[in-house]
């Protein structure tokens, strides 16, 4: 899922603060998983942004919404009725979210509340961590389901780098090394012949770069 946290809220408080009226809107989706956009973020951060308004004799009206999801047109389209009474959104939505609701709203300010971190996984209660940075040409199936683009930080193709020591990587000595990952997996599937292959160099003009990326399906398009 996309992992983001709240942005400072000194920051919030510049982007809006020539705003009298302000529509927060939150998502139901990644970011309510990682508790920085759902329901609860936006109550709490609509409350700071009174409380801090307030105290500087500025007052500001606020309209808290959660839509299910602001990376699609049919949640979006909700708020068509009342958007156009206030001033700007403040949305707790990913960068996709933020960007998607400015194109369909060209007139109004979009302001981003949160950063958008990683593709990463629940850890545990209360930590994120990355294990996706969306390349395009995965090669989970050759590494034993570990990532080395985001595990090793060179994200190296055929590690481990000279700079690995005792399973651990060169730039810190709490941070796994990617390739002994990899390679403690392989092994444990029975699969160590497949560290010996080399790995081609990605193609990343086409993976990564040259504008904007899409996926289309034709079975599923109208």
């Amino acid at each position: 899922m996309v992992i983001g946290e709240g942005k400072p809220i000194e920051e919030i408080l510049s982007m809006i603060s020539d705003k009298k009226k302000l529509l927060v809107v939150g998502c139901k989706g990644c970011v309510t998983v990682c508790s920085a956009g759902g329901k609860k973020e936006v109550e709490v951060l609509s409350s700071t942004i009174r409380l801090a308004r307030a105290k500087d004799n500025n007052p500001i009206e606020i309209k808290e919404e959660t839509l299910e999801r602001q990376c699609d047109t049919e949640y979006l389209v909700l708020m068509r009725g009342y958007i156009n009474n206030y001033d700007a959104v403040l949305s707790l939505a990913c960068g996709a979210g933020v960007q998607y609701c400015a194109e369909m709203y060209k007139s109004k300010i979009i302001l981003p509340a949160i950063n958008t971190n990683f593709v990463g996984v629940t850890e545990k209660q209360g930590i994120w961590t990355e294990r996706c940075q969306t390349c395009g040409n995965c090669i989970l199936d050759r590494t034993g389901g570990i990532c080395p683009i985001t595990r090793c930080a060179k994200s190296l193709l055929n590690g481990p780098c000279g700079g690995s020591s005792l399973g651990k990587c060169e730039i810190h000595k709490d941070i796994s090394c990617g390739w002994q990952l990899i390679y403690d997996r392989l092994k444990e599937l029975g699969l160590t012949d497949a560290y010996e292959e080399i790995i081609p160099l990605k193609d990343w003009s086409t993976s990564r770069d040259g504008g904007l990326r899409r996926i289309v399906r034709e079975d599923l398009t109208l």
